[in-house]
């Protein structure tokens, strides 16, 4: 598969994108080796391939200032736990900025209610592009975006409706990305998507 050529237009092409990259691919398959419950890779390890495959750059994994791997699991909520598990991804893929989450704690972070998966979290993220995640099942590349990949592929960065009444918080953190410089094609909007849009 020529990553350049193919078309992004739905979630299957994203996940045939990520498994025909064998450095993300391979990311994937250390966080499936960990058999964590409903475990993912999001954010910026997707949109940045992506954004990168759309301007014509290289895919670089090593400008991520994280690997953001979430999971949920409830009855594992004590300090440490997400470290053990950082630690163990680490041996598996040194160099890597792992950064584990388990999501039935992030909840009191963000001030809502109680997460019943990891989809649910990840609608609760900042920007709809952001909002995408993927894993492997049996080192089948699976993905989720609870907004769809509409704004992703056409490089709008919106908020999320969890942030229509946090406009200051998705403001702040815009400012402190570089992504116009990175991205130059990026379109900004502070236009919250209607919910099934």
């Amino acid at each position: 598969m020529n990553l350049a050529a193919s078309p992004l237009r739905d979630l299957d092409d994203i996940a045939q994108f990520l498994e025909a990259h064998a450095g993300l691919h391979a990311l994937l398959l250390h966080v499936e080796s960990l058999a964590l419950p409903d475990a993912w890779i999001g954010a910026g390890f997707i949109r940045n391939a992506v954004w990168d495959v759309l301007h014509g750059y290289p895919i670089d994994p090593s400008r991520l200032n994280d690997v953001d791997v979430i999971y949920l699991d409830p009855a594992e909520t004590a300090d440490g736990c997400e470290d053990a598990h950082e630690h163990q991804l680490m041996a598996l893929a040194p160099g890597v900025p792992w950064q584990v989450r388990n999501q039935a704690r992030m909840h009191l972070r963000n001030g809502d209610a109680p997460y019943r998966s990891t989809y649910e979290a990840i609608a609760r993220w900042p920007e709809t592009a952001t909002a995408i995640a993927a894993r492997t099942v049996s080192g089948k590349v699976e993905v989720i975006a609870p907004y769809g990949i509409g704004d992703l592929i056409s490089l709008i960065v919106r908020p999320t409706p969890a942030f229509a009444h946090k406009m200051d918080v998705y403001r702040e953190r815009l400012r402190s990305k570089d992504w116009a410089l990175r991205w130059p094609r990026l379109t900004f909007s502070e236009t919250v998507p209607k919910p099934g849009s």
